[in-house]
């Protein structure tokens, strides 16, 4: 593995090679009333290999029942080498447009977009940014939500190509937004479980990385790009707003923009489409094994509890990436 005291010929000697991990959707879920329907994912894309290139898939006119639709719903990933830093860039990128859901949630475009760039030198961990995602006319009940975004939410590339969950400053900020939603008392039984599990995940990880324990398993911590609501105009009786949490009466409850930060064991050849490696003659694994943790990023434009007049979950607008560089 290289490190900031290796020099140019060092690095040079060294053969690496990257595998581009990209995936999104625009739409995916369970109903379970006034239906029970499965919303399979649409527009799905993904991109698993060393090749990288550019995909792209295309949705347009769904309707599930007439409960959920949306007009159109784009998908692409890409992965190419990065000029920069002489490395490798992933970007994974979800729109939706026309979306409506149960006449209560409707929104002119949704964009989710994630890049990450991995460098040639300590590059195991990369940097990434959520330039590009944006909320464009999300009303509720046909009143505009006024929101702030920040991208910075992850900070820098930590130093040493140490992973953003041994990241103290990092870590201290998550958890400050997710008790912030925890607390709310009006929140619906479901999503304050989930709320409940987030914080005592990241306290879990927060005391492991004070006991100097080894990154050995997959761990993860939940956050969001919105940095406020702003509901003051909207007139529906019991609208309430925390963090990124929206609570709408009658309706459920929806998270905005939450990002998934995680570091997994690091996959093998074989988990990237099997026959493309064999068909190189690099069917050993163990040529090219990388004890680093893979780093992802998971971004969702809504994550809904739908609870009264539906029920059931949506997340609409789902985008990864990570990536894992050998050796």
């Amino acid at each position: 593995m290289a490190t900031m005291t290796e020099t140019p010929e060092t690095i040079a000697n060294e053969k690496r090679s990257h595998q581009f991990h990209a995936e999104a959707h625009v739409l995916s879920g369970e109903l379970q009333r006034p239906i029970e329907q499965k919303i399979e994912h649409h527009a799905p894309v993904a991109l698993k290999d060393e090749r990288g290139g550019h995909l792209t898939r295309l949705a347009e006119d769904v309707s599930i029942e007439g409960l959920i639709s949306f007009k159109t719903g784009h998908t692409r990933v890409s992965g190419s080498k990065s000029l920069k830093h002489h490395g490798w860039v992933t970007l994974s990128t979800s729109i939706l447009e026309g979306l409506n859901v149960f006449e209560v949630i409707t929104a002119d475009r949704l964009v989710a977009q994630v890049a990450t760039e991995h460098p040639y030198v300590n590059g195991h961990v990369p940097h990434v940014t959520f330039l590009g995602t944006k909320f464009e006319n999300l009303q509720v009940g046909g009143f505009p939500v006024k929101l702030t975004l920040n991208f910075g939410v992850c900070g820098k590339k930590p130093e040493g190509d140490r992973p953003y969950l041994e990241n103290s400053k990092f870590l201290s900020g998550i958890r400050e937004q997710i008790a912030t939603v925890a607390a709310a008392e009006f929140l619906p039984e479901k999503v304050r479980e989930q709320y409940d599990e987030r914080l005592i995940e990241i306290d879990k990880l927060i005391n492991r990385n004070r006991d100097q324990k080894a990154n050995d398993e997959r761990v993860k911590v939940t956050c969001s790009l919105v940095k406020s609501i702003d509901i003051e105009d909207i007139p529906i009786p019991g609208l309430k707003t925390v963090g990124n949490v929206l609570v709408i009466p009658d309706f459920g409850a929806v998270s905005l923009a939450e990002v998934e930060v995680g570091i997994e064991p690091a996959r093998t050849p074989s988990e990237f489409r099997r026959h493309e490696f064999e068909a190189r003659g690099s069917s050993n694994e163990a040529n090219n094994g990388n004890p680093k943790m893979s780093n992802y990023f998971t971004l969702r434009m809504l994550n809904m509890e739908l609870g009264c007049v539906g029920q059931g979950s949506v997340v609409a607008g789902n985008v990864v990436a990570n990536g894992q560089t050998r050796p």
